[in-house]
């Protein structure tokens, strides 16, 4: 039995821009981000809709999930929030996975679930 389709959302509402595909995980994290900090993070999903590239301490390279993986960094208030997001797709940047950061170091655990999204979208 094949497992379900994925339902990811695909934003591109503007000619030359490219989409965002949101798996449906991320999406329902980052909605539970504090307002100021989905602010931030919507102002860096939409530079690399433009095709900027985003350095520290915005962005950073994630190659311990996957080549060609980068995460947004916001502070917030109530803490460290991360976007976990992929370019090099040819249908757009791959948003696939969203956490409140509590320590220094990323936890393995949410290294894995990133690996396991991403791979959903890509097999999508």
């Amino acid at each position: 039995m094949r497992p379900a389709a994925l339902r990811c959302l695909t934003f591109d509402t503007l000619v030359g821009v490219q989409p965002i595909v949101l798996h449906p995980k991320a999406r329902d994290a980052i909605r539970r981000f504090p307002k100021e900090v989905r602010f931030r993070l919507g102002r860096g999903l939409f530079r690399l809709q433009l095709g900027e590239q985003i350095g520290m301490p915005n962005s950073r390279p994630m190659p311990a999930v996957a080549p060609g993986v980068s995460e947004l960094r916001a502070k917030g208030e109530d803490g460290i929030f991360r976007v976990f997001y992929y370019t090099a797709s040819p249908r757009g940047v791959l948003v696939f996975h969203a956490f409140v950061k509590k320590t220094q170091r990323t936890p393995p655990l949410e290294m894995e679930l990133a690996r396991k999204r991403l791979k959903e979208l890509l097999d999508a």
